[in-house]
């Protein structure tokens, strides 16, 4: 867990280390087509299963493989990446690097995720020290030590801490306590008791017997830690905050000054956790769960020693099986792999190895891969795009019949005031205080780094916020929007094919890239988004009479997403997705506004039988295609805020007037919706 992940913004897709960069402009003997035809599945109508029909023959080529739960579009973008990423890590490990430099401490930290003959040998012996720190923790003040240490490690038994932008005041951080200690992710894996959620937990205690056994206890003391573990993370996921709660804005600040959290949660050492963190000036905090972080004072008073050393224990050695021996890593694997996803296989150990550095060098491959595949030329289209998008929405924002002209005024003012990022930073990340020792340990190394970027991003607290620093790294396929920064961000890895295409036609890249640019800025308007203003501060600058208005229109499309059966009997849950809905809808109205303004009233020739808006609106669904295993489909609806690739294409564009025009969709067809049951809020 990044301390950063927890910081407020809203991406296109979830993908926590990806890989990418924009290719270099394809030759002409290598051109890839603006829409793939063999992309389609002609025996299916568009009017009965668009999805089907734009993606179907996408989903035959690209069949999911064992080490997958699903492959999608963006994933395939990012096995093309990471291929590219490879090469560059043997180049580097094929010299001498010199000590201290980035080319050597990515490619020793590449080449020891390699090393299985190294990791099998090592065995548990890299993990013991640090199980060790635990084993002799008893007094208040260690304790403190230890959660601020595992911490520091991305480890994050209890909760975790983060610094980000205090909502009501954008331009100072402030440090930010978040719910965490459920190490199955989900509050709804310790509560619910359908079948599948049952079979996951049975298989989550396993996993933790399992993992205690490899560490050296007996059966009957790893069946007892496993009822510790399971006790104390099921409390943690009583109290936690449910999905739509942490949707709210209002509901996740609770800003107070040191001594008043030394109150209310006064079973923690707060001086001597702060000084473990390098923090030694903290006067304000913000405390994003209250009722989460109460049932962690209260655990923290009533738990043994041994039932805390117990409950740190399992966190330690659960974060670590990916440097240790084979053993740890398959019983990893076995539960969040298997058991979770899907998945059956692990991916190949170079991939594995190679998403170590690409996170905690980040800044550093990045500048790297800029310099080797990202050209001015794409640079500048995507200027010129993100121009015509902002445009485009204005004329939205302007020809709303809901919003009165107060609130769009203040609307048009946050759209005017969107910082855009494109590409990369204008300047990049230092890592010389960042030591890799090849001497040492994988495990050592790893958590080192995770420590120095913890500690660097835990130092901006108190500060003012640095409204240029980048919270993707250039290299990732994907793209956000920040409301405490009012800050749109397109990096290098997304403008690609199928996303950014060079060679292809407007109608494919307004319908594709163009859709991405419209999505994150819609975030700026969305449910979380519109309680910010053009300054990033979280307040009321809507009437209320339009504030209900937006309410009634956002609540009918969480509706539409609700009754959607994803699976089985498990609905689609269209309030914890909502704003990935909205921003979907969004960014494909504002897109084909944009598009067909460009177009300065000539209609394009059709091309391969589609028209222009054909070409669109496929170029969009191809943005989604992909294959999912059903184990999958379960874990993204709990976790995931966007909605399944399916539902991104059908139950959005069933919305879209131009696209009932475009293929001729009329009363009857599946993929028809009576004009009264559209939504439109952008």
């Amino acid at each position: 867990m990044n301390m950063m992940s927890k910081m407020k913004f809203y991406s296109m897709a979830v993908a926590l280390v990806t890989l990418g960069a924009c290719a270099p402009k394809a030759t002409d003997g290598n051109k890839v087509p603006g829409v793939d035809l063999s992309n389609l599945d002609t025996t299916v109508m568009a009017s009965d299963d668009f999805y089907q029909y734009a993606c179907g023959g996408w989903m035959v080529k690209n069949p999911l493989t064992p080490e997958r739960s699903r492959f999608s579009s963006f994933d395939k973008l990012i096995d093309n990446n990471e291929e590219r990423l490879r090469v560059m890590f043997e180049d580097m490990g094929k010299t001498q690097a010199v000590k201290g430099t980035v080319e050597q401490k990515i490619s020793d930290l590449y080449k020891l995720g390699l090393d299985s003959v190294r990791l099998n040998e090592e065995g548990a012996t890299p993990l013991k020290p640090y199980l060790e720190e635990i084993a002799v923790v008893s007094t208040p003040e260690q304790k403190a030590v230890i959660l601020g240490t595992m911490h520091l490690r991305n480890i994050a038994p209890f909760f975790a801490p983060y610094v980000g932008a205090d909502d009501k005041n954008s331009s100072m951080n402030i440090f930010c306590t978040y719910q965490a200690g459920m190490n199955m992710g989900d509050r709804d894996y310790y509560l619910l008791n359908d079948e599948s959620t049952l079979a996951i937990r049975d298989s989550y205690k396993k996993y933790i017997a399992r993992l205690f056994s490899l560490i050296g206890y007996d059966e009957e003391a790893a069946s007892k830690a496993v009822e510790t573990v399971m006790n104390i993370e099921t409390t943690l996921a009583e109290a936690a905050f449910s999905r739509d709660e942490l949707r709210n804005p209002q509901a996740n600040y609770n800003k107070m000054t040191i001594d008043e959290l030394k109150a209310a949660y006064n079973n923690l050492d707060w001086d001597t956790y702060f000084a473990t963190l390098g923090l030694d000036s903290v006067a304000v905090v913000n405390v994003c769960q209250p009722r989460a972080m109460a049932a962690v004072n209260k655990l923290l008073g009533s738990l043994s020693d041994e039932d805390f050393r117990c409950y740190l224990t399992f966190n330690m050695a659960d974060a670590a099986t990916g440097m240790l021996s084979d053993d740890f890593m398959d019983a990893s694997f076995d539960f969040y792999g298997r058991a979770l996803s899907g998945k059956q296989e692990q991916e190949a150990r170079w991939k594995r190895a190679l998403n170590v550095p690409n996170g905690l060098l980040g800044e550093a491959v990045g500048e790297m891969y800029v310099a080797k595949f990202f050209s001015p030329e794409s640079k500048e289209r995507m200027v010129t795009l993100v121009a015509n998008l902002q445009k485009a929405l204005a004329e939205h924002i302007d020809s709303l019949e809901w919003m009165s002209d107060a609130t769009k005024e203040k609307a048009q003012e946050k759209l005017a005031a969107f910082h855009v990022k494109i590409g990369y930073p204008d300047t990049w990340r230092n890592y010389d205080g960042l030591e890799v020792n090849p001497e040492e340990s994988y495990l050592v190394n790893v958590l080192r780094a995770c420590e120095f970027e913890n500690r660097y991003q835990l130092a901006d607290e108190g500060k003012p916020v640095d409204k240029d620093k980048w919270l993707m790294t250039p290299q990732t396929v994907n793209a956000y929007y920040n409301p405490t920064t009012n800050e749109i961000c397109f990096p290098a890895g997304i403008l690609q094919p199928p996303f950014f295409n060079a060679d292809a036609d407007d109608a494919v890249n307004y319908g594709a890239i163009g859709v991405v640019i419209g999505h994150e800025m819609t975030h700026g308007f969305d449910d979380q988004g519109r309680q910010y203003d053009k300054d990033g501060n979280m307040s009321d600058w809507w009437t209320e009479e339009d504030a209900n208005r937006f309410v009634e229109r956002a609540n009918k499309l969480a509706a539409q997403y609700s009754s959607i059966v994803v699976i089985d009997t498990i609905h689609a849950n269209g309030n914890f997705t909502l704003g990935e809905n909205i921003a979907d809808h969004g960014g494909l109205r504002v897109a084909y506004t944009a598009f067909r303004n460009s177009l300065n009233g000539v209609e394009p020739a059709p091309i391969d039988g589609f028209t222009a808006d054909q070409r669109f609106y496929l170029a969009y669904a191809t943005l989604w295609a992909g294959n999912i295993t059903d184990e999958e489909i379960r874990l993204r609806t709990k976790t995931d805020p966007h909605s399944l690739g399916r539902w991104r294409v059908n139950a959005a564009l069933r919305n879209i007037d131009s696209f009932f025009k475009a293929f001729d969709i009329k009363e009857g067809d599946p993929m028809y919706m009576a004009p009264e049951d559209r939504v439109t809020i952008w």
